[in-house]
């Protein structure tokens, strides 16, 4: 099985292929994400740094990032693949990716890149609601990202709200810094021959993961 890297930008709807990924070829998730939020400890030196950084929206330094993410390639059920969400997002920080890889003989595998609008993003961040306990995203837009109960986590039960910055000013300024801050990184991929774009506008979530299947079966 092939290691995975998705690049998309915000509301692409990456993390929803990445699970439906996991699941079919039953390989691990990875999102940085999720990473972070369990490193947050304040018993220990790193998880300080973390939320430190993130309560004053700070980026973690690189190199817990890195140390992280190695910790996590180390686990016996990324063996045979995995799908890695939300990193790298710069070609620094692919650079130091290939290192990690080299040092654990792991291939660079594919990388999919969801290329999308900034109009439908913002139609679909417009239309999201998380929830704040266990941080399972929803998307009122799209009908089988609705919660199963209006308004409350399929997860956890928990109610579900609406992000602080998910409103039209700051998500166009993400989207332009993200696709400004990519262009380099997909530029750098596909030099490496590993790159494949699909457009995803439009597409229900059934016709992406159709087309994220043919290109890792390929």
């Amino acid at each position: 099985m092939k290691n995975i890297i998705f690049i998309a930008p915000p509301s692409a709807g990456k993390g929803t292929q990445a699970k439906l990924v996991s699941k079919e070829y039953n390989i691990p998730h990875i999102s940085i994400g999720e990473i972070m939020r369990n490193a947050r400890n304040p018993a220990t030196e790193i998880g300080r740094i973390i939320i430190a950084c993130q309560d004053e929206r700070k980026l973690v330094p690189l190199n817990i990032t890195l140390e992280l993410i190695k910790e996590r390639l180390c686990k016996s059920d990324c063996n045979n693949g995995y799908i890695l969400d939300g990193f790298p997002r710069s070609v620094e920080q692919a650079d130091e990716y290939n290192k990690i890889l080299k040092e654990l003989n792991k291939d660079l595998g594919i990388v999919i890149f969801m290329d999308i609008d900034k109009e439908t993003a913002l139609k679909r961040t417009l239309s999201r609601i998380v929830c704040p306990t266990c941080g399972e995203t929803y998307n009122l837009l799209i009908e089988n990202l609705k919660p199963k109960k209006e308004n409350i986590c399929d997860k956890c039960g928990n109610k579900l709200k609406v992000r602080s910055d998910d409103n039209a000013e700051t998500f166009i300024k993400g989207f332009e810094t993200y696709m400004d801050s990519t262009l380099a990184l997909i530029k750098y991929y596909e030099k490496l021959g590993c790159l494949y774009t699909l457009n995803v506008r439009d597409k229900s979530v059934e016709d992406v993961f159709k087309e994220v299947k043919k290109v890792i079966n390929d």
